[in-house]
Formats: structure tokens, C-alpha cells, sequence
């Protein structure tokens, strides 16, 4: 009989930049196959709120488009009332919520059972420090 099981770690990452789109496919990836789940989900989740976890394509044209369309939305801009708290970030605050916080993906035969062109980004907008993405695994072991 199949035995469900979950399995999770996490990814750090430290940005050069204050604003970064990193592609994390291959890290989850590999996660996926140690978790020994044959079939189930992935959930990825950056555990800050200045963060964001998206599934698209990785073109760099298409990259650049997704952060002018960010910018464009939710400007770098003094007046905003957050920092009125000590704060500078909160177009980073705001940037977050127009992307995904986080994403489920299914897993099938062992694998991450993407579409041709979707691969995982982690977007992150107020960076140049250490933070956390947690990648928890649920699903049914390998017989």
C-alpha cells in the first residue's frame, strides 16, 4: 500500500540586488527527486513579504517586460505612508502582491510536471540579506 509522506527544505538566497528575478527550476528540482515522492505536490513559498514566488517563462525579454510592468505599477517612490514607519520599501511590499506569494506544482512519475515553457522564479524586491524559501513536498512514495 502506498504511504503518503511529506518532505521540505529551504532555499537561502542573498541578492547582489535590491531587485532580482532568480530562476530556481533546477534547486526545486533537485528537492523533488530527494524527496523520493512519486506523485503528489510541490509547494513553493519565499517566507518573506517582500518576496514572490512566479511560474513563467524564463526569456529575458519577457523578464525585463514583468519588472518595467512591476515598476510601472508600484513605483520606487518616498511618499508612500509605510515609510513613514522608518521603512523604505514598500513599492517592495506592493510589487509582491501583484505576483504569486507562492505556487503548488504537481508532481507526477518523480518528476515536476511542468508545461513546456513554464519554469520557477523567485522575485525578490527588497534583497541584499539573507532570506528563506521553503519547498514542501506532499505526495505518495516511489514503490
Amino acid at each position: 500500500m502506498a504511504q503518503m509522506k511529506a518532505h521540505t527544505e529551504y532555499l537561502t538566497f542573498n541578492t547582489k540586488d535590491r531587485y532580482e528575478m532568480v530562476h530556481i527550476t533546477p534547486e526545486v528540482e533537485q528537492i523533488v527527486r530527494r524527496s523520493g515522492i512519486d506523485d503528489g505536490l510541490c509547494f513553493v513559498s519565499p517566507m518573506h513579504i517582500t518576496a514572490a514566488i512566479y511560474v513563467n517563462d524564463h526569456e529575458d525579454g519577457l523578464i525585463e517586460d514583468i519588472s518595467t510592468w512591476l515598476e510601472k505599477l508600484a513605483p520606487a517612490w518616498p511618499g508612500y505612508k509605510h515609510h513613514r514607519t522608518g521603512e523604505d520599501n514598500a513599492d517592495a511590499h506592493l510589487k509582491a502582491l501583484l505576483l504569486h506569494h507562492e505556487t503548488t506544482l504537481p508532481i507526477t512519475k518523480g518528476r515536476l510536471d511542468l508545461g513546456r515553457w513554464q519554469r520557477i522564479f523567485y522575485a525578490e524586491f527588497d534583497g541584499q540579506r539573507s532570506k528563506r524559501v521553503i519547498v514542501k513536498i506532499l505526495g505518495i512514495e516511489a514503490q
